[in-house]
């Protein structure tokens, strides 16, 4: 240190509050204030999500560690760790959230690096071309849900699983769902509504500010939803984590159901979308009626191409009857002559 024309005394004290100050600015403890910071652009459901991914899967390997001391190999290890246990959409999620965490940290001059971006190229790919795994037709669509109802697993997810092929809503949308969105349950038109905020779970999502999504209900929902209520309706959330009734289940429950009865790279649960706007697309050319796509888009929470904004806000209303017959016919055709759900309280629990 002489040589170099440093004062050992200084260079021992500064070194020791370098050490101090990086045991103070922990993986967790950066990541937890990137997350507080960000919370109010996030919907309540996804801002949860976004923490217990973080708390399942990345603080008990690095949370510990000082943010600066972080380096590539321990992040793909870590990665590498979540893609073995087949879950490689999360695992590029959590590289994701991780990058961020790591620029918060550049930004506050914890640490010069970002290690979770380094090692985005060495994750396994994802063999889909952009598209989610579904099987279209409505045999195969029906053998699914007998597979999957068959299997050794909770009453609560088999009832999920039914209720997100029944409505083709998004798998996230149907986590966070929550008993005050559903409505008229024993009237003549029950629905649920999807708040705008809960919609792809970004606040500021083009529209999200100004619709709700509103989803009609066929009995064959209805009958879930009573079969449901029983078992969950004293809390929030429809479908809440088994450990903790506060958070949503986990978004990886259902995908682990569809892979155990044989579907792993087949049919995943975002597929019910393209299953209900395959066959229902197809049934309309057949029956002659070219005005049920724009219809079937609506039910997808898709705005049809070439529509204004004030012309989708009337379609939303003036369509209403049209999407709930859609729903009726479709849920019909998908498991007429299957049994009720009240079937998955007598079946083993997982």
């Amino acid at each position: 240190m002489l040589w170099k024309g440093l004062d050992p005394a200084v260079e021992r004290k500064r070194t020791g509050r370098a050490r101090s100050v990086a045991q103070l600015n922990t993986f967790k403890k950066v990541a937890v204030r990137w997350h507080q910071i960000n919370l109010p652009r996030w919907s309540k459901v996804h801002g949860q999500d976004v923490l217990h991914t973080l708390e399942r899967d990345v603080f008990p390997v690095i949370g510990d560690a000082p943010i600066d001391d972080i380096r590539p190999p321990e992040v793909l290890a870590l990665l590498s760790g979540i893609e073995d246990r087949g879950a490689i959409e999360t695992a590029r999620r959590v590289r994701q959230r991780m990058s961020a965490i790591f620029v918060y940290g550049m930004a506050c001059g914890l640490t010069e690096r970002d290690p979770a971006a380094v090692v985005r190229g060495a994750l396994k790919p994802i063999l889909t071309k952009g598209r989610q795994p579904a099987i279209t037709d409505l045999a195969g669509a029906r053998q699914i849900l007998v597979d999957a109802e068959a299997e050794k697993c909770r009453a609560v997810t088999k009832l999920a699983l039914r209720l997100l092929a029944l409505t083709a809503v998004r798998p996230g949308e149907l986590r966070g769902a929550m008993w005050s969105e559903i409505h008229d349950l024993d009237g003549a038109s029950p629905e649920w509504r999807i708040p705008a905020s809960r919609m792809k779970g970004q606040l500021s999502r083009k529209d999200s500010l100004k619709h709700e999504h509103i989803v009609p209900l066929a009995p064959q929902s209805v009958s879930i939803l009573k079969v449901l209520a029983p078992l969950t309706g004293e809390g929030l959330l429809l479908f809440p984590n088994e450990r903790h009734v506060s958070k949503p289940m986990s978004e990886n429950a259902l995908g682990y159901l569809l892979n155990r009865a044989g579907y792993h790279h087949r049919h995943v649960p975002h597929g019910w979308r393209a299953t209900f706007s395959t066959v229902m697309n197809e049934r309309a050319t057949k029956e002659g009626r070219p005005d049920d796509r724009a219809v079937i888009d609506l039910m997808l929470a898709h705005s049809p191409t070439g529509v204004s904004g004030s012309e989708s806000a009337y379609n939303r209303a003036s369509f209403t009857a049209r999407r709930r017959e859609i729903a009726n016919d479709w849920a019909n055709l998908l498991v007429e002559g299957m049994p009720g759900p009240e079937e998955f309280l007598g079946r083993p629990m997982r």
